[in-house]
């Protein structure tokens, strides 16, 4: 809401100043995806999420089975020991889930960690590009801060080519 403010004021007082400045945006995630070291990490984080997903859908599978198993045997086994089959199936239920959960956490992780110079090195060129293109603002355009913008004040693809540089 604050940012929202931000720009309605700039926006307003655009005419007594247009003079003096000039605002670009930067699309930040297509800079991220789009450029080489961007598409090295999204390429890594794939073969991490896909490695963890074989291991969980294997483990979901034995899950099913292990199920489907002790229905079959429900009829043959006594009461107690049917409960105490099923508690252990709960267990291990259990145990996948928070594998799940962690295999996520470790996911994000890694994301940030490789996001994380690249965002730095964006910013860098972004702060570059501003000053030799005479920019007083850039802004993020996304869906919540910036909801239209003129494609003539888009520097994402010059920001992309340096930082393929």
């Amino acid at each position: 809401m604050k940012l929202l403010s931000i720009i309605a004021i700039v926006a307003f007082s655009l005419p007594v100043f247009a003079a003096d400045f000039k605002i670009g945006w930067v699309d930040m995630q297509k800079a991220i995806q789009t450029s080489k070291a961007g598409k090295k990490a999204k390429a890594g984080l794939e073969k991490e999420f896909n490695k963890k997903k074989k291991k969980l859908e294997k483990k979901q599978k034995d899950l099913e089975k292990m199920s489907k198993d002790l229905e079959k045997k429900k009829l043959a086994l006594s009461e107690k020991a049917f409960m105490e089959k099923q508690r252990d199936l709960q267990k291990e239920f259990l145990k996948y889930q928070e594998e799940a959960r962690k295999s996520q956490l470790e996911i994000r992780k890694k994301e940030n960690q490789l996001t994380g110079p690249i965002l730095k090195k964006i910013q860098k060129v972004i702060s570059t590009v501003a000053k030799d293109k005479g920019y007083a603002y850039i802004l993020e355009k996304s869906e919540q801060s910036v909801l239209w913008a003129k494609k003539e004040y888009d520097i994402t693809d010059i920001v992309i080519k340096k930082i393929n540089k």
